[in-house]
């Protein structure tokens, strides 16, 4: 694909995928848009500080208003669809909101990609629909269950997505990344909060120690939105993005430890302990099918992907509340 002769579209722009996806459409040359949720101050998350952001034309709205993605969308080749409420802990106390944001804004963005001719639509999904795994590793074919009301919802948006191909021939593309981490995540994941505790605090506070992730450098995760715009192979398709290999947390915490050069007592707080029958003790990817249909696999090793994130966090440090539970 030659992104040069693309007008494309980021919902969730601002976020800490987005903004990487975002800044990378850009430095390719497409004609690259942004849209972000409506703000007073009219914050452009991430990208405020990019050195793109004169490259990246910015639209704000709410995707929970089709409507107000109109004037975004009108003219585009390609949208990536990244906008969703994602914090778990938080989907306990507030479930609507995540089904009005993550489904309904979803449906909104379906039909106006459907209406205004949009040739590309790349639906981001997650691993934790699958719920607590009955084999390893997971194949996209595995059942989904919904075991907390954030993965309810993802389920509902992919169901919706998945609707829109085949009712309607939208090419759609639904993308299922495993946990992916790096540079601008939020505190509401494990690695920020361990390296920002470790860089800040005596101790480290953590929820459960054993469970185990497949993470994915946030570079390789944009890798694989920008292979999914561009296999002709790829629309209808569901297509995980994983590394095939999980870490538990405590041996994160244990790497962060090395990197840093410190060795910090680790102790499991109940506030940050999932229900029992919502939490997911281990995801582990198949990426077979992202090797063959996309042509992609992650270039980056956790280990280094974890030292460049330890590297940015320490000038960032400041935007972190290393005494806070972050929900």
């Amino acid at each position: 694909m030659d992104w040069k002769k693309q007008t494309v579209l980021v919902t969730g722009a601002g976020g800490f995928i987005g903004s990487h996806l975002t800044e990378r459409l850009a430095q390719s040359g497409a004609r690259t848009r942004a849209f972000l949720r409506y703000n007073s101050s009219s914050s452009r998350g991430w990208l405020a500080e990019s050195a793109l952001k004169d490259d990246i034309e910015f639209f704000f709205g709410d995707i929970r208003d089709g409507e107000s993605m109109r004037a975004a969308m009108r003219g585009v080749d390609v949208v990536f669809h990244l906008a969703a409420l994602i914090g778990i802990p938080y989907s306990y106390e507030a479930p609507l909101s995540y089904v009005r944001t993550n489904v309904e804004g979803t449906l909104n963005a379906l039909q106006l990609a459907r209406e205004l001719g949009v040739k590309r639509f790349v639906h981001t999904s997650t691993s934790e629909v699958y719920g607590t795994a009955r084999e390893f590793p997971i194949t996209e074919a595995h059942p989904l269950q919904g075991q907390s009301p954030y993965s309810a919802s993802k389920i509902g948006a992919d169901q919706m997505a998945e609707s829109f191909y085949r009712s309607f021939e939208l090419p759609v593309v639904i993308l299922r990344p495993f946990n992916t981490f790096g540079p601008r995540q939020s505190a509401r994941a494990v690695i920020p909060t361990i390296i920002s505790q470790t860089l800040s605090n005596n101790e480290v506070r953590l929820g459960s120690l054993d469970t185990s992730r497949d993470l994915t450098f946030v570079a390789d995760t944009v890798e694989g939105f920008i292979k999914a715009a561009e296999s002709s192979k790829a629309p209808g398709e569901l297509v995980q993005l994983g590394t095939g290999r999980d870490v538990t947390v405590k041996e994160i915490a244990q790497m962060i430890f090395k990197i840093t050069g410190k060795e910090l007592p680790i102790i499991s707080t109940d506030e940050r302990i999932r229900p029992e029958k919502s939490e997911i003790d281990r995801l582990l990817s198949d990426n077979s099918k992202a090797r063959t249909l996309l042509d992609w696999q992650p270039r980056h090793s956790f280990e280094d992907g974890l030292r460049a994130t330890v590297d940015w966090m320490k000038q960032q440090l400041h935007r972190y509340d290393a005494d806070r539970y972050v929900v």
